[in-house]
């Protein structure tokens, strides 16, 4: 089972990650504002169900390279740290592209789920995060690795989900207040990219 430091350190990880405006979020205000909150509400279940299945294809993948070599899985650790580091810099060096809710036009919650679904799971991007992002917080001593990597992608859909009901449910005001500040996409970059960085000096420096 997972420890409780190791345990917090993800959810703190997490729940700074999750709940600042990213493609998630934006997709879920755009529907949420043109089409009203209960399909803002199926956008985010949509994302959540295309971030399960690739959990589920993280833990498959991350496991069979276990399963081959206990040595092979920490150079994954590693590269997945230093493309998270990668994706950090990137981020916090992009120039301010503005936070653009774009108008779309209204549509069911059916095919809002439906689109939400489908645009995250092929989206390579995700795959590779979820490659990259689970495994930081995997320690093989807490046990199973496919239960801990099972566990920590739970939480991530899980959270993920909770972060955009609330977008959804404050669409209005929330979506009043990025047309107003679109400078909040500069600092958005910056901030999720030090969470990049941090989590891969974290694996660096945690053997030390």
């Amino acid at each position: 089972m997972i420890d409780h430091v190791t345990l917090g350190t993800y959810l703190a990880v997490l729940i700074g990650f999750v709940f600042i405006p990213g493609p998630a979020v934006v997709l879920t205000l755009t529907q949420a504002l043109s089409s009203g909150t209960r399909v803002g509400i199926a956008t985010g279940l949509g994302i959540a169900v295309g971030d399960l299945v690739h959990t589920a294809m993280a833990v498959f993948g991350l496991s069979a390279v276990l399963l081959g070599s206990a040595l092979l899985f920490e150079i994954v650790k590693y590269v997945g740290a230093a493309y998270l580091v990668y994706l950090g810099i990137r981020a916090i060096l992009a120039r301010d592209s503005g936070t653009v809710l774009q108008r779309a036009k209204p549509m069911s919650s059916a095919r809002a789920f439906r689109q939400a679904v489908l645009a995250e799971m092929l989206n390579p991007k995700s795959a590779l995060f979820f490659l990259a992002f689970l495994p930081q917080f995997v320690q093989p001593q807490n046990g199973l690795v496919p239960l801990q990597l099972t566990l920590l992608g739970a939480i991530f859909v899980a959270v993920g989900a909770c972060s955009t009901m609330v977008y959804a449910f404050a669409a209005g005001p929330i979506g009043r207040w990025l047309a107003r500040n679109p400078a909040i996409a500069r600092w958005q970059g910056k901030m999720v990219g030090a969470i990049y960085c941090a989590l891969g000096v974290r694996l660096a420096l945690q053997d030390r």
